[in-house]
């Protein structure tokens, strides 16, 4: 006779499980598709979002790019667009914040705690669709630079690792944008972000480099983020980069890795508690 056989917990565990698993993924793809549909309806948020990067670009390339100096030489033009781009990548989550605050004074998120969908998926959906409209946000910023006469130097498979570092910060900075729309209680609260992501964009190597500014102030710069993923991307592009000898810049390429990682690990599980906590 053979002996009949005791699933174990974990057997009657797994199917449970990968339907979790398959709901997370599905509810996420929805709010997704949602944030999408209202980015395609809505293409004005794309033009206001890129409206002051361009205008930074000819105010600080064409008027006050003849009195900027590199540090070690080189076109300012082709110094300054990487960290154009880095600038607009940080300051979309401001843009994350304020949708989220906007979904939660208009019921939106109060609709979605009322609904049989994963926890989660509000989250990781709002974060998904960002990525997404910040790809089409660099895509853009990418031809206006291309019209100014930046190039890069550095071959496609660089080039495109570079935006990829851009994008990696980007969606690290996603998740702040979701846990401060999520604490802010209106829209006008909201609007004040800027105040806060201003100097975080402006306090690095994006328009000067730090070993130009003050001692204290030109650390402050070389240790934010910001900074590491600008110093690699203009490595990647083969533009002028303009490093003070610190061990931070000196290793750029492995912090603009390194940065987003631990952002995301730090502020991803605290916007989807901050979340959970909602509905008690």
């Amino acid at each position: 006779m053979s002996a009949l056989t005791t699933p174990s917990a974990s057997d009657l565990l797994e199917p449970d499980r990968e339907r979790r698993l398959y709901w997370a993924m599905a509810d996420c793809w929805t709010v997704v598709r949602r944030g999408l549909t209202h980015l395609i309806r809505q293409p004005a948020n794309i033009a206001w979002q890129l409206g002051f990067p361009i205008v930074s670009v000819l105010l600080f390339g064409y008027v006050f790019g003849s009195a900027m100096t590199v540090p070690g030489g080189g076109d300012y033009r082709e110094f300054l667009m990487p960290g154009m781009f880095g600038m607009t990548m940080a300051f979309g989550f401001m843009n994350t914040a304020y949708l989220v605050v906007l979904d939660g004074t208009k019921g939106v998120i109060d609709r979605f705690r009322s609904m049989p969908m994963a926890p989660s998926a509000v989250v990781t959906g709002r974060g998904v669709s960002d990525l997404i409209g910040a790809t089409l946000d660099l895509a853009v910023l990418a031809a206006a630079a291309l019209v100014v006469g930046w190039r890069s130097d550095g071959g496609p498979v660089a080039t495109a690792a570079a935006f990829g570092l851009l994008l990696l910060l980007r969606f690290a900075l996603i998740w702040i944008g979701v846990l401060v729309g999520l604490m802010v209680p209106n829209e006008e609260a909201a609007g004040n972000l800027f105040a806060v992501a201003f100097p975080f964009a402006m306090i690095s190597s994006a328009f000067v480099a730090p070993s130009l500014m003050p001692g204290w102030l030109g650390t402050i710069a070389a240790w934010n983020p910001v900074s590491s993923t600008v110093t690699a991307t203009r490595e990647l592009f083969g533009n002028p980069v303009a490093t003070g000898g610190t061990w931070i810049e000196g290793h750029a390429m492995l912090m603009a890795v390194v940065w987003p990682l631990v952002i995301t690990a730090v502020f991803l599980p605290l916007a989807v508690r901050r979340f959970q906590r909602l509905s008690r």
